[in-house]
């Protein structure tokens, strides 16, 4: 009975030690990888810009003028259609306080002589028979006051959303920034007069006629400043005492 004697092939130990060394350095690269944090990026831009932004007109072989790209040469450069930009400058800043003061006082006072006999009054032991008297004092004071101070500066460019019949201008825009451990949130909207679009292109909040200007923060620090749902609760009104 012949016999047979199988060898396996077994790469050589340099191969076997580099591809050990591979398989290390994969794992540690992978680690690395996972233990590094995590960077949320802002969202991308899909705001008032892009939804109205036009398609391009294929251009008309032939033709001197081309649909789409006219050319104004006795018209200034301030917005006046649906996707051309301008420039926001909020300035907005209110003051307001309010106090009051309310006092309240009454007293009453009500007697009721016991009766009397030959214009002496009944007494027993010497005390008077049904000699009442009912005495009665109310007072309510009050007092109150608020305040309140709000500043928003800076510049945010919008862009025209919508021409209205008379000419108005809808604008809307809206800005985000990547602070240290947070993002940051402008947004406005409203109605702009053309004539009220400065040479320069740009219009003061003031001037902005049903104005929904927004400015909200996420991250650590929105998070560090906000009471958490059991504290909200106790400040509610769902809190019965």
């Amino acid at each position: 009975m012949a016999s047979t004697t199988r060898h396996a092939c077994r790469p050589p130990a340099g191969v076997r030690s580099r591809a050990a060394s591979a398989v290390l350095l994969a794992a540690v690269v992978a680690a690395a990888g996972c233990a590094a944090p995590f960077e949320r990026e802002l969202p991308q831009p899909r705001g008032a810009a892009h939804r109205v932004a036009v398609a391009p007109v294929a251009p008309s072989d032939g033709a001197i003028y081309q649909p789409g790209r006219e050319i104004a040469f006795f018209e200034d450069l301030k917005a006046r259609r649906v996707g051309d930009l301008v420039m926001i400058r909020l300035q907005e800043a209110t003051n307001a306080r309010k106090s009051s003061s309310t006092e309240t006082s009454k007293e009453t006072s009500v007697s009721m002589p016991g009766p009397t006999i030959a214009g002496r009054p009944v007494t027993v032991a010497g005390v008077p028979v049904l000699d009442m008297g009912v005495d009665g004092t109310r007072s309510f004071q009050g007092e109150g006051s608020s305040s309140q101070q709000n500043a928003l500066t800076g510049t945010i460019t919008a862009v025209v959303v919508e021409v209205l019949g008379n000419g108005n201008l809808v604008i809307e825009g809206e800005k985000w920034l990547r602070l240290n451990q947070g993002d940051e949130l402008v947004k406005v909207r409203g109605v702009v007069r053309a004539v009220d679009v400065l040479p320069d292109n740009s219009v003061t909040s003031d001037r902005v006629a049903d104005a929904r200007i927004s400015y909200a923060g996420r991250g650590a620090l929105a998070s560090a400043n906000r009471q958490g749902w059991l504290s909200r609760f106790f400040n509610s009104a769902l809190y019965p005492y």
